[in-house]
């Protein structure tokens, strides 16, 4: 069986679209990890969508890294609709709500990195993010996501069609963004930008993991 290319379907989808004026743009409900991983995405997507960005991440360990993600992410969407990069680009902050992460993820803390903690992490993101997409009204929902070399692109557009279909009149955006030089093109935006670009993912585990990670690369002492 063949592997599906997200991100080529995506591209059939924007050729669909055509060069309609801003009041054809088809809205997008596009979940944000953080502004680094949304830099490429916005950029690509802005010329041909009117995109909401819901930055929802109740995974994100500890209220001052949070906080600091935030306001990166806001500060992006600022410059790039200063730099009209498309349409113009809304942003909503979902609740953080850490306890949510928690009770998502319960049984399955000591699953490694890129697992099934993961994969329910996934869901609990982009389930919230469907249903405040079907709320508003909005023609797609996608993440930023898949342009992580470290995420399981084919898993999120199975969780994020798995709810399009469960919901109905909302489609889901597929993609993986770190195609096609995606994800090269984020890291070069983020030192264009300043951007705070955080060496972990964000929960506390990530965290733990990372910190691991650093003390066992850590030169060891004379």
């Amino acid at each position: 069986m063949n592997q599906r290319n997200y991100q080529k379907e995506l591209d059939e989808i924007i050729n669909s679209l055509g060069q309609g004026g801003a009041d054809k743009a088809p809205t997008l409900f596009l979940h944000s990890c953080c502004g680094p991983c949304s830099s490429y995405c916005l950029e690509y997507l802005a010329p041909h969508f009117a995109i909401t960005v819901f930055y929802y991440n109740p995974n994100i360990s500890g209220s001052e890294e949070y906080q600091h993600r935030v306001r990166e992410q806001k500060r992006l969407i600022e410059i790039y609709n200063q730099e009209k990069k498309g349409h113009p680009i809304e942003v909503i902050e979902g609740d953080w709500k850490p306890a949510d992460f928690y009770e998502a993820i319960k049984g399955y803390e000591d699953c490694p990195e890129g697992g099934e903690r993961c994969f329910r992490c996934y869901e609990l993101r982009l389930r919230e993010t469907a249903l405040q997409a079907k709320k508003r009204g909005m023609d797609y929902f996608g993440t930023t996501l898949t342009i992580s070399p470290l995420k399981n692109a084919p898993k999120l557009n199975e969780i994020g069609e798995r709810l399009a279909a469960e919901l109905t009149n909302i489609l889901w955006l597929p993609s993986e963004f770190k195609k096609k030089g995606g994800y090269q093109r984020s890291i070069e935006l983020s030192k264009k930008y300043e951007l705070y670009r955080q060496d972990f993912c964000g929960c506390s585990f990530s965290k733990a993991e990372r910190e691991r990670a650093k003390q066992e690369n850590k030169p060891k002492q004379a």
